[in-house]
C-alpha cells in the first residue's frame, strides 16, 4: 500500500480502496500538504486497475474542517510541482493569487471530479467550505446523523469557495440562504435536498458506506466509467463547468476586492490571507 504523510490509505474490500483525511488535531483542514497528498492517492487508486471504488473519509472527529491557512504546518508550494497548465506561482498582485486557486482548488476539484471510477464521500461531524468541495466532487455522499455542512465565507467577503457546485448541489433558493446566511445545514436536511444519498447513525457510517461501495464493485469497470461521464456530461450540457468557472472569476475579484480594503499578506506555507481573518 502507499503512504503519505496526511492520509492513510487502504482497501478494506476487493475492489474498494478508502483515502483517510489524517490530520485530526486540525480536524482534516486541508494544508497544501494535505491537498497534494489526496491528489496522489486518488491518481494512485484511479491507475489501480484493481480498484472500482474509492471512498473519501476523514478521520475523526469532523470530516473536514475547510482549508488551513495558517501556515506553518507541513510543506509549501515550493514543494510541489505544478500539476495543471496555469503556472504563475509568486508573481505579485491578482495573477499569483489566481494562479494558485486555479491549481490547488478548482483545478485539484476538477480533477478528482472526472476520476473515472465512482467515489463515495463519508462524511461525519463537520464539512465546512473547502471540505464541503473534497464531498462535492465525489459521487455519492454518505452522512452520519450528526454531520453538518456550512460556507460561511461570504462573511469573510468572498461569495463562495472556488468549487461553486452550490446551486447544483443545493438548488438555486438554498444555495443562496446557505451562503447569505452562513448557516448550518443538517444531513437530514441536505438529503432532503438531494446534496447527500443516505442517513445513517454515526456508529455505521463506516460499515454501511463500505456495503455500498461494495455493491458498486460487483459492476464492471467500464459499465461504471461510462455511467459516471454520462451522468458528469449530462451536467457540462446543462452548464455546470461554465458556470463554475465564471464563479471562479467573482470569486477572484471579491480577492481583489479584499486586497484593496484591508491588505494582503502571505503566511509561511506561501498561502495568502486577508487581514487577520483565514479563509475557509
Amino acid at each position: 500500500m502507499p503512504t503519505f504523510d496526511t492520509v492513510l490509505y487502504d482497501m478494506p474490500a476487493q475492489h474498494v480502496a478508502r483515502i483517510t483525511q489524517n490530520r485530526p488535531e486540525q480536524r482534516n483542514a486541508q494544508d497544501i500538504q494535505l491537498t497534494y497528498d489526496l491528489n496522489a492517492a486518488f491518481d494512485h487508486a484511479a491507475q489501480d486497475d484493481d480498484v472500482k471504488v474509492i471512498i473519501l473519509a476523514g478521520s475523526d472527529p469532523h470530516f473536514s474542517a475547510g482549508h488551513d491557512l495558517r501556515g506553518g504546518s507541513g510543506k509549501t508550494h515550493n514543494d510541489f510541482p505544478v500539476v495543471g497548465t496555469w503556472g504563475g506561482f509568486g508573481l505579485p498582485g491578482q495573477e499569483g493569487m489566481m494562479a494558485n486557486e486555479e491549481e490547488v482548488y478548482l483545478g485539484m476539484c476538477r480533477r478528482w471530479r472526472n476520476i473515472p471510477k465512482p467515489t463515495i464521500a463519508q462524511v461525519q461531524g463537520k464539512c465546512i467550505a473547502g471540505g464541503l468541495m473534497l464531498a462535492w466532487v465525489c459521487d455519492l455522499i454518505v452522512a452520519s446523523e450528526d454531520a453538518a455542512f456550512q460556507d460561511p465565507v461570504v462573511g469573510f467577503g468572498v461569495c463562495g469557495v472556488e468549487y461553486f457546485a452550490h446551486p447544483w448541489e443545493l438548488g438555486a433558493r438554498k444555495a443562496k440562504e446557505m451562503l447569505f446566511t452562513s448557516d448550518w445545514i443538517s444531513a437530514q436536511e441536505a438529503h432532503r435536498l438531494g446534496m447527500v444519498n443516505h442517513v445513517v447513525p454515526r456508529d455505521q457510517l463506516g460499515e454501511f458506506t463500505l456495503e455500498v461501495a461494495k455493491k458498486i464493485a460487483t459492476k464492471p469497470s467500464f459499465a461504471l466509467k461510462l455511467t459516471k461521464e454520462a451522468v458528469n456530461q449530462s451536467l457540462e450540457a446543462q452548464g455546470q463547468w461554465t458556470a463554475m468557472l465564471s464563479v471562479f472569476n467573482l470569486h477572484q475579484l471579491c480577492h481583489s476586492h479584499n486586497t484593496q480594503r484591508f491588505g494582503m499578506a502571505i503566511d509561511p506555507s506561501g498561502a495568502p490571507q486577508f487581514g487577520s481573518r483565514a479563509r475557509g
